[in-house]
């Protein structure tokens, strides 16, 4: 858990952020990079490359998404990626640095969007890898699976006005 002195907040993503969120993106590809046998800049423009891919993507998908820098105190630790669509709130991505993973930091930030989504009467819902240790904080927050695809999850949480 975090100290009690420590102050989880949000900022808006800016392109200066772009080295950080990179290097954000490679902390959860390691294990598989690990297996290819890639030199370090390779692997440097594999990540690149599909951090690059990526955005693109949620950008196309999620015009009106929301993307932020989570802070502990001043230091970038994380970024949460967020859209408030017309029929449910949809958490596009959220991703810690291994180093801050389990210390009570993401379940705040989620806590307060699923409250934002419970007060506009919507179901939240995110896609998981069924392998995803995250999955974990999920199901403790109240999120069921809605839908299987393989490993791919559709996860929902609807609140209290959704039983």
């Amino acid at each position: 858990m975090t100290s009690e002195m420590s102050a989880i907040a949000l900022r808006e993503a800016t392109p200066g952020d772009d080295e950080f969120l990179v290097r954000l993106y490679g902390s959860v590809r390691q294990e598989e990079l690990a297996l290819t046998g890639w030199d370090a800049a390779q692997c440097d423009a594999f990540i690149r490359m599909q951090f690059a891919a990526q955005q693109l993507h949620y950008q196309t998908h999620y015009p009106t998404g929301v993307h932020q820098i989570i802070l502990l105190d001043t230091e970038a630790v994380g970024r949460i990626y967020w859209a408030n669509l017309k029929d449910e709130l949809h958490f596009i991505d959220i991703t810690v640095l291994p180093e801050y993973r389990n210390r009570g930091i993401g379940t705040p930030l989620l806590k307060r969007l699923l409250a934002q989504a419970a007060s506009e009467d919507k179901p939240a819902r995110i896609y998981v890898e069924s392998f995803n240790p995250s999955l974990r904080l999920f199901e403790r927050l109240g999120f069921t699976c809605a839908k299987a695809e393989g490993y791919l999850l559709l996860l929902e949480w609807r609140g209290e006005n959704h039983a």
